[in-house]
């Protein structure tokens, strides 16, 4: 894992606004627009930072947030929440520790044609070696924002 120096940890920051010039940020931080440019693309390239648009899950209608606790046959817990980051809805797929093996983040919307039902229908049975599966669906948020990938 590279060490982000706090030039790039200023920059970062300046971005929870992924809509703010470089030239603000340069005159904020005291540096070249050229510097945060460069500095942003190479932490870009690096898959350290992605700039995007999120969206308050809350405010559109159909949408729903699931979290779900999975525990897997195996031990090949990096391959296997790379296979569930490749489903459809699926925000993202972490290892963790506790009485699950992944927690897996899931946008649903049935506007958009996936509902929870079809969700399991039709991109969790692709996954093999699945033991167990909870879900807890996100009735209210605070500070909780996602992309919008349906």
């Amino acid at each position: 894992m590279k060490k982000i120096d706090e030039t790039n940890k200023a920059i970062i920051r300046q971005l929870a606004d992924g809509r703010k010039p470089f030239s603000a940020i340069a005159e904020e931080l005291s540096i070249t627009e050229n510097t945060v440019r460069a500095r942003v693309n190479k932490l870009m390239e690096e898959g350290i930072l992605q700039i995007s648009g999120l969206i308050n899950p809350e405010s559109v209608p159909g949408v729903q947030v699931v979290m779900m606790g999975v525990k897997l046959k195996t031990l090949d817990l990096g391959r296997k929440a790379q296979e569930f980051s490749r489903l459809r809805g699926v925000v993202s797929a972490v290892v963790v520790t506790g009485r699950y093996d992944l927690i897996v983040q899931v946008i649903l919307s049935e506007e958009e044609g996936l509902s929870l039902l079809d969700f399991f229908k039709k991109e969790l049975a692709k996954v093999p070696e699945i033991l167990e599966v909870e879900t807890f669906v996100v009735y209210q948020s605070h500070n909780y924002l996602v992309p919008f990938i349906l």
